[in-house]
């Protein structure tokens, strides 16, 4: 018996893709890169942007927003919203976020796993999106599994159990 099996696309970092169902979407290597998924229940519909950078008005030649959280999730909530979801139904799920490295210096400055952590928050609520879940911080990267069928998404990482949120 054959048996369908749903689409996978692929988040590259600084990437970004929307679907419907039934799609999983899918990024790997989220260490200090924050994970972003948005997904409408209602309308199976649903996407990922895989942030690197938390502020793009720090470079000058800022020409790709999937890699900045200020121009990614505003990006990412665009193109859902052109397959058909809608604003009031999305869910909001991050992960990723962690600190690779140790410094001497504790400062947040160095902690670029932090400052995406905190300006992705700040930007789904400017944006009137609410946050249903996260798994950030730590030391440790994951990888980031939305399924558009149930808007279930599943984090893997080396060592632990999958983790749903």
């Amino acid at each position: 018996m054959l048996v369908d099996r749903p689409e996978e696309l692929k988040v590259g970092i600084a990437d970004y893709k929307v679907a419907r169902a039934p799609v999983k979407i899918i990024t790997l290597g989220l260490g200090s890169c924050i994970g972003v998924t948005l997904f409408d229940p209602n309308n199976k519909v649903g996407g990922m942007v895989h942030i690197m950078l938390p502020d793009s008005t720090q470079f000058k030649n800022a020409t790709n927003p999937a890699k900045y959280a200020d121009l990614g999730i505003p990006l990412l909530l665009e193109e859902v919203l052109k397959l058909g979801a809608r604003r009031s139904s999305l869910q909001a799920k991050i992960a990723g976020g962690a600190q690779m490295f140790s410094f001497a210096d504790k400062t947040t400055s160095l902690n670029i796993g932090q400052r995406n952590a905190e300006m992705t928050k700040y930007m789904l609520n400017k944006l009137g999106i609410k946050l249903f879940a996260e798994d950030t911080g730590k030391n440790y990267g994951r990888t980031m599994i939305l399924d558009t069928t149930t808007g279930e998404v599943l984090i893997r990482t080396a060592g632990f159990p999958l983790k749903k949120l």
